[in-house]
């Protein structure tokens, strides 16, 4: 977890290679169903072309799906799930050993996506993003050190040395 610019898919794409495990996207899932021509495919294409959000309840549905895959069996590391307290309670019974949180200042995170230079990068819109995703992972952040998991991580080192840092805590 950690907020846009942080460098969790960075990381977590790492820690994937480095453990032999799936790095599951909850976008990329989405889309590879919405690329189908199914019933259900269609609509979530529909869903996601109106910049909607997809519903929790099928977001759990197709993230329980793919984590009952054999590849899944020794370990897994999701990519943008849960984002939100309910969205965890809903995996409640999935069995996480670790939440990773790549700690950044606001500033820091700022200045990394206007770095990037995507269209949907303006500043206004980073501030309305950022603001929404600490109001909803401050909860997420307090469950999960109530459960023991929560790793925090400086995210002001260089890719190196979060990793090592990350690998270090996990063991």
């Amino acid at each position: 977890m950690g907020p846009q610019g942080s460098g969790k898919s960075t990381q977590g794409k790492l820690m994937s290679d480095y453990l032999n495990i799936p790095f599951i996207v909850t976008g990329d899932i989405l889309r590879e169903i919405a690329g189908s021509d199914t019933a259900e495919g269609k609509r979530l294409k529909e869903i996601l072309e109106s910049g909607n959000l997809v519903d929790d309840e099928t977001v759990v549905s197709l993230i329980k799906g793919r984590l009952q895959k054999d590849d899944c069996k020794t370990g897994f590391i999701l990519d943008g799930y849960p984002r939100t307290l309910e969205q965890a309670q809903s995996i409640e019974d999935i069995n996480f050993e670790k939440a990773i949180y790549i700690k950044i200042p606001k500033e820091e995170t700022l200045k990394r996506l206007l770095k990037r230079g995507r269209t949907d990068d303006i500043e206004e819109l980073i501030n309305r993003r950022l603001e929404l995703y600490f109001q909803q992972t401050e909860p997420l952040l307090e469950y999960y050190k109530n459960k023991g998991i929560l790793v925090e991580i400086d995210g002001m080192g260089d890719i190196e040395k979060i990793q090592s840092d990350i690998r270090e805590k996990i063991q």
